[in-house]
């Protein structure tokens, strides 16, 4: 069977998982727990391998049995949805005030397509594959309880390779994407609160306002970023909330400003100089005001890191399976984070990009990810589906020649 059938096989399905898809656009959940996204999952998926659940989170991981012994592949599809009021004017929105907005109900779809393709064709797979169906990439973890609850294990044995797939509403649709070493970025966050004393308006000099120190340091961060660390690995640093007062006076200072800033970097040297440098500038700054400051660092992804093999197996596959002109390789990374980094980490493997951008809409005006109005064209799931079965049988045929 070659790649090529597979993607004809895969297109047989389109219109079982487009509706798969926007049942599970329909029912977005936020977070770890997605019990009614889990739930249509299971149903999807019934009868092709041993599930198996988390004990914390509503994550499952299926398990296939290849028909001739063999290594076990990885291939994940992320679950969760984001906290973003719908405004695409699809007939298939959501209305429960989340949105699938970075299109993980694609992701979904591909994971199920892909499970009953492996599935159907498990006499010729010389060894198993593992699709984790996982909640929690939107910054909650998700990635790293599956690996700590050993869930990439349940075939008996450490996976030879890992593989994801990322749709884009602002990319050219069915065009794939990806390269060789850091694709995303290690992406953290810090609050900030700086705490003085308050008072009238009137009389500024009495009081230790906190809004002044405040600004200059979400200034001078920005200057940080560019004077002490270098343009070719590149950090940044952005500002996406501030509080300070109350919104129906004028005249009063506070007596707490803060902010919360997101941080990307492509190095863990980079991640722990942001947190010594801002430390050191931010303390100084509150001191310089005669205020006390507080910085607290949240959790930081992985820099999700491509393995070289694994690109190669990713270009020579979608040109097998699709033909020519259907894979760019990026020339930088972007400043995204995503947990996927974390599977990579421990498993060689690569991530991929894949173009969505629903025909008549120009991919360079697009809607982004994570826009409340991000629309995505549901008719490259199966060629998403037959690019994740084809990989895992090309490292399994590969790893039984030895």
């Amino acid at each position: 069977m070659s790649y090529a059938d597979i993607v004809k096989e895969a297109n047989t399905y389109s219109n079982v998982l487009k509706d798969i898809r926007r049942d599970l656009h329909q029912i977005p959940e936020f977070g770890l727990q997605l019990p009614k996204t889990l739930e249509r999952v299971l149903a999807s998926v019934h009868g092709l391998g041993e599930i198996t659940l988390s004990k914390t989170i509503t994550s499952a991981a299926l398990h296939i049995k290849g028909g001739q012994p063999g290594p076990t592949v990885l291939l994940r599809a992320d679950m969760d949805a984001l906290a973003v009021v719908e405004d695409t004017g699809l007939d298939f929105a959501s209305t429960n005030g989340f949105m699938h907005a970075c299109g993980h109900d694609l992701h979904m779809a591909m994971g199920i397509g892909a499970a009953h393709l492996i599935a159907t064709h498990k006499d010729e797979l010389k060894g198993d594959v593992i699709i984790w169906f996982q909640p929690g990439e939107e910054g909650h973890g998700g990635a790293d309880v599956m690996l700590e609850e050993d869930m990439h294990l349940v075939s008996g044995q450490m996976p030879i390779a890992a593989y994801g797939i990322h749709v884009f509403s602002s990319y050219p649709k069915g065009m794939f994407g990806s390269k060789v070493g850091p694709l995303m970025a290690a992406a953290g966050g810090m609050t900030v609160t700086f705490k003085g004393a308050g008072g009238h308006g009137s009389m500024p000099w009495l009081s230790k306002d906190p809004i002044s120190p405040m600004a200059e340091a979400i200034s001078a961060l920005q200057t940080m970023v560019n004077k002490r660390f270098s343009a070719f690995d590149p950090v940044v640093i952005n500002v996406g909330w501030v509080k300070a007062g109350d919104d129906h006076t004028e005249n009063v200072i506070p007596e707490v400003a803060s902010f919360g800033a997101t941080i990307r970097t492509f190095s863990v040297a980079n991640t722990e100089k942001v947190k010594q440098y801002s430390t050191e500038l931010l303390n100084g700054i509150a001191a310089a005001h005669g205020l006390e400051v507080e910085v607290e660092f949240m959790p930081s992804t992985k820099v999700l890191m491509n393995d070289a093999k694994a690109i190669d197996r990713v270009e020579h596959v979608i040109q097998d399976a699709f033909g020519p002109g259907r894979y760019w390789s990026m020339p930088d990374p972007i400043a995204g984070g995503e947990d996927f980094a974390s599977i990579v980490d421990l498993i060689p493997g690569a991530f991929v990009f894949m173009g969505a951008c629903p025909d008549g809409i120009d991919p360079s005006t697009a809607s982004t990810n994570h826009s409340n109005k991000a629309m995505f064209d549901d008719s490259v799931i199966a060629d998403g589906a037959a690019l994740l079965a084809s990989l895992a049988f090309d490292a399994l045929n590969e790893a039984s020649r030895g």
